[in-house]
């Protein structure tokens, strides 16, 4: 069995923020800056449509601290604090817990 190639997203660095692409070349996948080939700072994830679907902070490649997913019409559906992870004596990352609150109330 042939296994079916991964497409490269197309990607660009632009005032020193990673923007990514979708398939279709055009519409926006995500979007921060990469420091030493991690992850850093504040980052946010695209639907195909164009509409924020998540957005979220990273430390040295670790999610770290507020991250908020949208619904399809931009309102916050949830959000999580990620705390940053420790690490052991000898740099093992260790678990790090995640505090989560759904947005999503329901209406009296």
């Amino acid at each position: 069995m042939t296994k079916k190639p991964v497409p490269v997203k197309k990607s660009e660095v632009v005032d020193g923020y990673t923007i990514k692409y979708h398939a279709n070349g055009k519409t926006r996948w995500s979007k921060g800056k990469i420091v030493d080939g991690q992850t850093e700072g504040y980052w946010e994830w695209y639907r195909p449509d164009g509409t924020l679907k998540r957005s979220g902070y990273f430390e040295k490649g670790e999610p770290v601290g507020e991250w908020i997913t949208y619904d399809d019409q931009g309102n916050v559906y949830k959000v999580e604090r990620k705390k940053a992870r420790e690490t052991t004596e000898d740099n093992e990352g260790i678990f790090c817990a995640t505090e989560v609150s759904d947005t999503n109330k329901a209406t009296e």
